[in-house]
């Protein structure tokens, strides 16, 4: 590492030797990139002054390859673009990238003292993907990139040994532009930097050295494996490949929101008989790669959609067991769950025009009547959960089903493969993490919804603009886009089947049946179960064995041997073992031991904090119960509040130095409390055993 500064940088970068890719935009000149690697961190304090949040930048580093220069005032900032700007003459179609880890964070501060040109990604609100200077300067998120915290992707470097330094600047104590840092502190704000830098660098060189081709994200990175196994290898299959998707469209508006409609994720539920109770021996089961698994075995939309009309419930019924896909809206009346069973499936954010429900922690128990969307294969489960006294149905569209195209198949097996042989091996875990990740980044891409709310920057508020959508343009631009590989109604039925493999388990283990998440289950008396787990497992090797005959595919490529030599049969459950204890107060809420090890998962706190906080009382378990608060300094959880407001005054920092500050924006963060509570509608089910009967016995 090297420390520049502002005004020696040109000395020390030879530009002459950076090399430069090409990015070509449809319709635009194309945009020359640097290919350099660039990052930018910024270091903030958040204090209250006369009862108003204020959030201020004190500290701002930037590498680019191993050298660092640093700042504290956005003046600074300023000077150093102005620098970069010239030094590589850059404009708009010539550009430099700074990557940023989580930059709608830094964003948030600075975007008053930057003019930002139109060229820029936006997802939801405050979310940016990337923004462009005026002047040719392109920040990006990394952490979109990497999809891991800015220590796990140290921890991940191939060949860089950076790691993030920890507990060496205390946020709690107040600081200005005028605090003196330590030597520690400001290593602490180095490697923040340089461990971005060296990220770049290993995507540089995984990319050929060009920056331009480095996705926005995780997901864009498979789009780019998978399209590049399509149509980059044989002319012949990729001329295949595109006439095929050229006949997968969309017919319009009102399929597309249907299918919208029908899309489910995964099922992540407690067995409510099981709530709050301390369970000994409690086994674990997971899918081996439960998304793609489906995506290999299964049968998935190959035809736009047609619209029927059954005439009757018994053609409705042949249909919804027919060969086809079936794509429906539906509405219950007097719709109730199966009395000996103790889980509810259908969820009531899905649902539309519900009349008198009650629910279990978001599931539906019954309801009146009620309207959902759903695929032929939602239908198969809801009748194992649910009776009715009506179904009335409109809307219905059929699919002839086929597997998925054998390149793409091809493909997915290819990254099976790499994750299976790489697990275990030293050397390899950063090639491992990378295809783990592309691997379930599969499943991401078949679900991105085409159609997403448009903001857009105004430049002179710092606000984000909502704008409508123009749904007819876009689906056509969808239907009509050559370099288009997949087809969104596959997404919709990947995670239907997924569903249903998770609760064939759920019906087979009854009362035993403990807590799911989307490809697991907990369990109590697990040996009794084990006839249900090898037919399963026996069925998903036959379901294999005949995918594997139609794509001419050998069959040994859907079970890779690991390092040890042992075969890793994709889609089957594996037994992770028993729990000593388990203890679960809803979904994503449950706390095991197993020996001396105890593991929290609860969704909005630090498994690490949230853990350490209930083993430093007797019983922990005991402690981990509804109504739980962890105070602030043991949660490990932040506080997040925009500040779109200008802020100005003094602040006196921890050493007692006195700065006059004006900030125009900011994000004030603070350490707060985590509350866990089971809702009271939840806790009015528990005490009742389930509320037994339904509105049709009552009426």
């Amino acid at each position: 590492m090297k420390l520049l500064t502002i005004n020696n940088i040109a000395k020390h970068i030879d530009i002459e030797n950076i090399t430069i890719s090409v990015k070509k935009k449809k319709q635009k000149k194309p945009i020359n990139y640097y290919n350099v690697p660039m990052s930018f961190d910024i270091e903030t304090t958040s204090f209250m002054e006369k009862d108003e949040k204020v959030a201020l930048m004190y500290h701002w580093q930037f590498a680019i390859n191993e050298n660092v220069i640093t700042g504290r005032t956005w003046k600074d900032f300023q000077n150093l673009l102005e620098v970069l700007h010239i030094l590589f003459n850059t404009n708009l179609n010539n550009r430099i990238v700074i990557y940023v880890h989580n930059l709608p964070f830094e964003f948030q501060f600075m975007k008053h003292y930057v003019s930002w040109s139109e060229d820029y990604l936006l997802g939801n609100n405050r979310d940016i993907y990337y923004i462009t200077t005026e002047t040719g300067i392109e920040f990006r998120d990394s952490l979109k990139l990497s999809g891991m915290s800015l220590a796990k992707t140290a921890e991940n470097l191939q060949y860089h040994n950076i790691r993030k330094m920890k507990g060496d600047l205390d946020y709690k104590l107040f600081r200005s532009p005028v605090t003196p840092l330590t030597d520690e502190e400001l290593q602490y704000c180095y490697n923040d930097v340089l461990i971005i830098t060296a990220y770049i660098q290993e995507q540089l060189d995984q990319h050929n050295g060009n920056i331009s081709d480095i996705p926005l994200t995780k997901t864009g990175e498979v789009r780019k494996y998978c399209r590049n196994y399509l149509f980059n290898q044989d002319k012949t299959k990729a001329k295949k490949y595109h006439d095929l998707i050229s006949h997968l469209t969309i017919s319009g508006v009102q399929e597309y929101k249907q299918l919208k409609r029908a899309f489910q994720g995964g099922f992540t539920h407690a067995n409510w008989t099981k709530i709050n109770y301390v369970h000994q021996n409690v086994a674990s089961y997971d899918f081996t790669s439960s998304y793609p698994y489906v995506m290999l075995s299964e049968k998935f939309p190959m035809s736009t959609g047609r619209t029927i009309q059954p005439s009757t419930l018994d053609l409705f019924e042949k249909y919804m067991n027919s060969s086809y896909g079936c794509l429906v809206d539906v509405e219950f009346t007097d719709i109730e769950q199966k009395w000996d069973l103790e889980e509810n499936i259908l969820s009531i954010s899905r649902c539309y025009n519900v009349e008198k429900s009650t629910e279990n922690n978001g599931r539906v128990v019954f309801a009146k009547k009620l309207a959902t969307t759903i695929t032929n294969i939602d239908y198969q489960m809801l009748k194992k959960f649910y009776t009715w006294k009506h179904l009335n149905y409109k809307r219905f569209r059929i699919y002839t089903m086929d597997y998925l195209p054998t390149e793409f198949v091809k493909a997915i097996l290819k990254l099976y493969k790499d994750k299976t042989e790489l697990k275990g091996v030293e050397d390899k875990q950063v090639e491992y993490q990378v295809s783990k990740g592309m691997l379930n980044s599969c499943y991401g891409m078949s679900v991105t919804d085409i159609i997403k709310d448009l903001y857009t920057y105004n430049q002179i508020t710092g606000e984000f603009d909502l704008e409508e959508p123009d749904y007819e343009k876009a689906l056509k631009d969808y239907n009509k886009d050559k370099s288009r590989f997949l087809f969104y109604p596959w997404g919709v039925w990947i995670t239907a089947y997924a569903r249903r493999n998770l609760f064939t388990a759920i019906l087979e283990t009854g009362h035993d049946y403990c807590y799911s998440d989307t490809d697991s289950i907990k369990l109590e008396n697990h040996e009794k179960y084990k006839p249900y787990f090898e037919a399963y497992n026996h069925e998903v090797e036959e379901k294999l064995k005949m995918a594997a005959t139609y794509h001419n595919i050998s069959f040994e490529d859907f079970k890779p041997k690991t390092i040890k030599g042992k075969e890793k049969l994709i889609g089957v459950w594996d037994f992770e073992g028993v729990y000593d204890e388990f203890k679960t107060l809803g979904a994503k809420r449950y706390f095991v031991r197993t020996g001396d090890e105890y593991e929290l998962t609860c969704a909005g706190v630090s498994k690490k904090h949230g853990r350490d906080y209930l083993l430093s009382f007797k019983n922990p378990f005991d402690i981990f119960q509804d109504d739980l608060i962890i105070p602030p300094d043991k949660s490990g959880k932040l506080s997040h509040i925009y500040i779109d407001e200008a802020r100005e005054g003094i602040i006196t920092d921890y050493l007692g130095n006195d700065y006059e500050y004006v900030s125009p924006s900011g994000l004030y963060l603070e350490p707060a409390p985590y509350h866990l509570s089971i809702s009271q509608q939840l806790w009015e089910y528990i005490l009742t055993g389930g509320f037994q009967g339904g509105y049709s016995q009552e009426e």
